[in-house]
């Protein structure tokens, strides 16, 4: 199997634990997505393959990826991902991958487009403190200093106000709550990135996860 696939962030809600315990989780419709495309060492120098979500209609689908889709036998969709696969595994095109690839308890990453919040300030965008707000003051939410008479300039990388989000966001460690197969629904614990409706990724995890004991 590959190490993730791609899903729809539906939104967010709680269950309830067999003790009465309730876990706020997220809700990603995961698949199914079709393999459009595998990669293999011999050919390509490495392993993978290429997996595809969402429906897209054909007037809105340009002719190089028209002919990428036939070539595969498959329709038209809208998102297009590469993931690695698992060691000894072997996919091939036309395959389906479902949400049931992830068990209940499994710990995995997810990655989305974080919400864009406009122009911001410093404040704000990079969590500077304020200075006083009173004692005339008169500088309360400034950056602050920029540079002096040497080197007469800003240095690239100087954390200024401008535009907050809409950035590629990772959440790491998040466990898999509850699988509904039938539905290719997961239930993720915690919050993920992204809004409602956007695309995200979800993949077994890379961080070390504690055993226990």
């Amino acid at each position: 199997m590959p190490v993730g696939i791609l899903g729809r962030k539906v939104g967010m809600t709680q269950i309830f634990t067999p003790e009465g315990r309730a876990v706020p989780v997220t809700v990603v419709e995961a698949g199914p997505c079709t393999v459009m495309q595998t990669k293999t060492l011999e050919r390509d120098g490495y392993t993978s393959v290429q997996l595809g979500f969402g429906e897209k209609r054909e007037n809105r689908t340009n002719k190089p990826l028209l002919g990428h889709f036939a070539k595969a036998n498959a329709k038209p969709v809208s998102y297009l991902r590469e993931f690695a696969l698992e060691e000894g595994e072997n996919l091939t095109v036309g395959q389906e991958i479902k949400a049931d690839m992830f068990k209940e308890g499994e710990i995995v990453d997810v990655v989305g487009t974080s919400k864009g919040k406009g122009f911001a300030g410093a404040i704000k965008r990079h969590n500077f403190n304020r200075a006083a707000m009173s004692h005339g003051s008169m500088y309360h939410r400034r950056p602050g200093s920029l540079s002096g008479t040497d080197p007469a300039r800003v240095f690239k990388g100087r954390r200024l106000p401008g535009h907050l989000g809409m950035e590629r966001v990772t959440t790491r460690g998040l466990e898999v709550v509850r699988v509904d197969a039938e539905r290719n629904l997961l239930l993720i614990k915690g919050s993920v990135p992204g809004s409602r409706g956007g695309m995200v990724l979800v993949k077994r995890t890379t961080k070390r996860v504690k055993q226990a004991k």
